[in-house]
């Protein structure tokens, strides 16, 4: 976690001193801890090694969980059946200013028996990994900052790392409340891009994935690259966290480097355009999330430092997830004279820690503002994250929940004068904030009826059969998008916004009326396979368990979205030979009972292709016998492989063709009338 940046060595020296006499004034007690309503942590270290900065050490954890509303004693940890883990982690403290505190912050991993091998496992209901975080919530009085915003931010559906309240005792001593989290880092649970190699330097391996972002050095990685911000000539520090600054080759460092320059240049320019202007470089609806949290926390960190982006392969560049949130919500170092967290600012642009300055140069962007103003009034709606009661109750239900860890908190570390005075502190600021941010954040009404093509996704192979000639499941997926309206579509701009799965529609391409198109996850397998190429091919694969597919608009206006599983009640299309086909297109494609599972062969158009042209014989050893309802215009023929071994050109509707000279085998042939095509699978004996 990443706190103020302490400059000047006197400043720094002054700040502890003072921070150790008030400590001495406060009596810091060790104390006998039994039970807990919260899940209980027990480290124990090698020989009882003492946990430093760097390296780490080894040692021994157990998690004592017995199940939600159940309370967990310490002396659970010798029955397995209560411990939620149970093995070896290499730990070490972690943060910058707050290693000044008596009570540290620790990173951890889990290991595997030989302290060598990573062991990825699943910690109080958090997805399987082996980097954790033990944040002990230094600097905030309330305990409550982080632990809300995350949530905040996840209820708004981006990812931000998961987080669960525990007790911790480190050799045999009480440490105090923490929050368990995961660390940030690439993993298809937490910030979901592929994970690039040193190998992969040209187009398009080296468009993805990236983590980049803006925080101090104190860390030891170097800056790679610096934007000023928009006054007194300041500078923001960019550094590269995936790949790490130590395996980032030229190519990826310029690559990257190069799509922060075109999202300064073209929100400096006031370029809105779909093609060549900030929409083609961001995922905007993340940027807006982003600023959102930032800016309802009013996070004095906010954009300067603990900024983080991602950029997955052929996909957009998307901000966050947040982090650090501990000097928010009126909260600052008031012990250093700092108090810069108010009701009354924008963060980006109140001349501290602004960050670089394509964050104004985009809220001074009339149509993005309009969006930000938009998406602020969508989740300030009832029960939505950012509704002021749906705040309160949450904050009241994450007080009664703590409200036993946290006296023992105090008791043991003496920081909390005033618990409720705190969390008063924190609603009342909640309260001013929201107020001000309505009143100031303009007006969305020139971007609230936005018109959404007539495009609907209707088919979905996200977890295909294998076989002697098709071996490779995830080399055979597909989703096929139809227009269902009368006019073309210009796919200018529209793309699929969620992480895993990315594709962005070339420019100024159509999709005619009524036509569908597929795109595929290797075209020419989805070529062998089916006898036509598909439209696009997307990067990434498809979730064989579950999967938000969103099909947007440049600026994140959803045009068409399913969420599909693998379970009841969707349809089973999973890894049997059925794909799933929605019903009928004036259904809601996100409803499980608008979807069948089918195995109908496909067509590039859809019309009856079953009984469009016929083949005799099939098998066959020497002739077919092809007959069309209308004329043929063109006849192809490929092999498994997707190679073309035969095209003619015909203008009859039956044709006979000598395939005696052919190895057995399958293969596919593929008649053209017109705008008309369809596809048909024959064997030759």
């Amino acid at each position: 976690m990443t706190f103020y940046t302490f400059k000047n060595k006197e400043k720094r020296y002054f700040f502890i001193v003072l921070l150790t006499l008030l400590l001495f004034q406060t009596s810091i007690k060790a104390q006998v801890f039994t039970d807990s309503n919260l899940p209980i942590i027990i480290i124990n270290t090698d020989n009882a090694q003492e946990i430093p900065d760097t390296p780490s050490v080894f040692g021994t954890m157990k998690v004592i969980y017995k199940g939600e509303g159940i309370q967990n004693y310490v002396s659970d940890q010798t029955n397995s059946l209560f411990l939620n883990y149970n093995g070896r982690i290499a730990i070490q403290i972690r943060g910058s200013s707050s290693q000044d505190l008596p009570k540290k912050q620790y990173s951890f991993s889990t290991k595997l028996a030989d302290d060598i091998s990573n062991n990825n496992v699943v910690l109080l209901g958090m997805p399987s990994e082996n980097d954790w975080i033990l944040n002990g919530l230094a600097f905030d009085p309330s305990l409550i900052r982080d632990y809300l915003s995350y949530n905040i931010a996840r209820n708004m559906g981006n990812y931000a790392t998961r987080t669960q309240y525990c007790e911790v005792m480190i050799n045999g001593e009480y440490v105090g409340l923490y929050l368990l989290q995961e660390k940030i880092k690439a993993d298809s649970n937490r910030v979901n891009v592929t994970k690039i190699t040193t190998a992969q330097n040209t187009l398009p391996l080296v468009s993805g994935g990236y983590i980049t972002k803006c925080d101090k050095t104190t860390g030891g990685d170097p800056v790679a690259w610096q934007f000023s911000t928009y006054i007194n000539g300041g500078l923001t520090d960019f550094i590269h966290e995936l790949p790490k600054p130590a395996a980032v080759t030229p190519e990826q460092d310029l690559y990257i480097h190069n799509v922060f320059i075109k999202l300064a240049n073209t929100s400096t320019a006031n370029n809105n355009g779909v093609l060549n202007g900030f929409p083609s470089v961001i995922d905007i609806p993340s940027f807006i999330d982003f600023m959102l949290s930032n800016e309802l926390a009013s996070n004095v960190d906010g954009y300067e430092l603990s900024t983080y982006f991602h950029k997955d392969r052929n996909g957009k560049l998307r901000a966050g997830p947040i982090w650090d949130f501990n000097l928010t919500y009126g909260n600052d170092l008031f012990l250093w004279g700092y108090d810069r967290s108010h009701t009354d600012v924008w963060q980006f642009d109140n001349g501290d820690n602004i960050g670089a300055k394509f964050w104004k140069d985009l809220f001074d962007n009339w149509v993005f503002k309009c969006y930000l103003s938009k998406r602020w009034h969508e989740i300030t709606q009832a029960n939505q994250p950012m509704n002021l009661a749906t705040l309160n109750t949450f904050i009241d239900n994450t007080v009664d929940y703590i409200g036993q860890a946290q006296i023992r908190e105090n008791q043991k570390w003496g920081t909390i004068s005033d618990f409720p005075g705190e969390i008063a502190l924190v609603k009342t600021f909640l309260n001013s904030r929201t107020t001000w941010m309505n009143a100031h954040i303009g007006p969305y009404s020139s971007c609230s009826n936005v018109t959404i093509p007539s495009l609907v996704i209707t088919k979905i192979n996200y977890n295909p059969s294998t076989n002697i000639l098709f071996s490779v499941s995830n080399d055979q997926e597909f989703i096929a998008i139809k227009n269902t309206g009368t006019q073309n579509v210009n796919l200018n701009g529209i793309y699929f916004r969620e992480t895993g799965f990315v594709y962005q529609f070339p420019a100024n391409q159509t999709i005619s009326a009524n036509s569908t198109i597929y795109l595929a996850s290797k075209s020419t397998t989805f070529l062998s396979k089916y006898g036509f190429s598909p439209y696009g091919e997307f990067t990434r694969n498809l979730s064989n368990n579950n999967q938000n597919l969103v099909l947007a608009d440049a600026f994140g206006n959803v045009i068409d979205q399913v969420h599909y599983y693998d379970a009841s009640p969707w349809p089973n299309a999973d890894g049997n030979g059925n794909y799933l086909q929605l019903t009928d297109t004036n259904l809601d494609n996100n409803l499980a009972s608008s979807w069948t599972a089918s195995n109908t062969s496909l067509s590039n158009e859809i019309f009856p292709e079953d009984n469009y042209f016929s083949i005799s014989p099939n098998p066959a050893q020497n002739f077919i016998q092809l007959e069309a309802k209308q004329k043929i215009d063109v006849v192809e023929i490929y092999d498994l492989n997707g190679r073309k071994i035969q095209a003619l050109k015909s203008n009859t509707t039956k044709l006979k063709l000598d395939i005696s000279t052919y190895l057995s085998g399958v293969y596919f042939v593929k008649i053209i009338s017109g705008e008309k095509t369809a596809t048909k699978k024959i064997i030759k004996l």
